[in-house]
């Protein structure tokens, strides 16, 4: 049997790593500034999450969500306290697509109704109502094109505001900072009125914080920057930095009914165990604040390079977009094969970082020196 070839490959196979540095198969060094697509939160293969991984799966891996599990318990009491929303309820589940489509199932339970609202260049998932709602024709299949979903521009509320009226709106999702919509970062002022409007008319707002959350942007969430209390927060990639976990944060107006939402691997022993890890790591290393601390320091040290071929540098803490006015593949080609430093990418002509949390101003210093060789 062979893989079913969805995805087009780096000829680079990756055997181990330490922080912010990837070593392939052949001993090579390489920088990562790519996070395995923003997935490694406090580094790879930080011995305090190792330690902590190991421990728990000489005891139990997993069994289900048919008893007690007082890991999830404690994660969910260790969550509320780091990032603000003790008064929320957690649900936890194992990937980003599948935390947005419980979302978006819960609020069609909460009103009944069936339309929702998502931002231009979207990228939500790609199960059902996920991948409906991301912006991208080519991967909507058939079957998922059921016309739920309208898509309005960013930071323009006027359209929103005349959809939102008409009353049959049953929930808006958007992401603080679009990533695959390269790196475009929502207005406090947008969201702030569109989260009135939504109250106003009933709707629900669900901030998508999968890429954009969990310290990423230099506060614990994306839209803490920006002055709203969203109805339910979605969260995944960074919880448990590389594990399959995501995480559904529900506000208190809502109320569980048993068997509307389940899941069998979400939550499970292993699971709570490495993101409890992950907490006490960004909490002892400050990782959010170094996050918008060395995330300045790079978006700046890049502006100030005044590198050819670069038009805007833009992002908060360390979610950046580099814009350039050529395509990104061959920089990014050069920056792996001559360079040895991964990076990722969006639309046609944006390099895209998403490094690790821990990533040092050093090591920001040798990543504008790399791509200076590059560009």
């Amino acid at each position: 049997m062979k893989l079913f070839d969805v995805y087009p490959l780096m000829d680079v196979t990756i055997a181990r790593g330490k922080g912010c540095t990837v070593w392939d198969s052949e001993g090579q060094e390489y920088l990562d500034l790519y996070g395995g697509h923003a997935v490694i939160s406090v580094g790879h293969c930080h011995p305090h999450y190792v330690e902590a991984m190991t421990k728990q799966l000489q005891t139990l891996g997993f069994y289900s969500n048919s008893v007690q599990n007082p890991l999830q318990k404690e994660f969910a009491r260790r969550l509320g306290k780091a990032c603000g929303y003790d008064d929320y309820s957690l649900f936890l589940v194992n990937s980003g697509a599948e935390a947005n489509e419980n979302a978006l199932k819960l609020a069609s339970f909460y009103n009944g109704r069936t339309r929702i609202l998502s931002l231009e260049k979207a990228f939500h998932g790609r199960t059902s109502l996920a991948v409906e709602a991301t912006a991208n024709p080519k991967i909507i299949a058939p079957i998922n094109a059921n016309g739920h979903v309208t898509y309005l521009p960013l930071n323009d509320i006027e359209p929103w505001k005349a959809e939102l009226e008409k009353g049959d709106v049953c929930a808006c999702i958007l992401e603080c900072i679009q990533g695959v919509g390269g790196i475009r970062l929502v207005e406090a002022d947008f969201l702030q009125q569109l989260q009135q409007l939504c109250h106003a008319n009933g709707a629900v707002l669900i901030c998508d914080e999968i890429q954009c959350g969990y310290g990423r942007s230099g506060r614990f969430f994306a839209h803490q920057h920006l002055g709203v209390r969203p109805d339910m927060i979605t969260v995944a990639k960074g919880i448990c930095n590389g594990f399959p976990m995501s995480a559904l944060l529900v506000s208190p107006e809502f109320t569980p009914v048993y068997g509307q939402l389940g899941t069998t691997f979400g939550g499970n022993h292993l699971a709570c165990a490495g993101a409890i890890a992950v907490l006490e790591i960004m909490e002892q290393e400050r990782l959010v604040e170094n996050a918008a601390e060395v995330g300045e320091y790079l978006m700046q040290s890049l502006r100030d390079a005044q590198l050819p071929h670069v038009t805007e540098v833009r992002g908060r803490g360390l979610m950046i977009g580099i814009e350039l006015d050529i395509p990104y593949k061959e920089p990014r080609q050069k920056l792996v094969k001559e360079q040895h430093c991964f990076t990722g990418c969006s639309g046609t002509n944006v390099l895209r970082l998403l490094p690790p949390l821990c990533l040092t101003k050093a090591e920001a210093d040798s990543f504008v020196g790399k791509l200076r060789k590059v560009l």
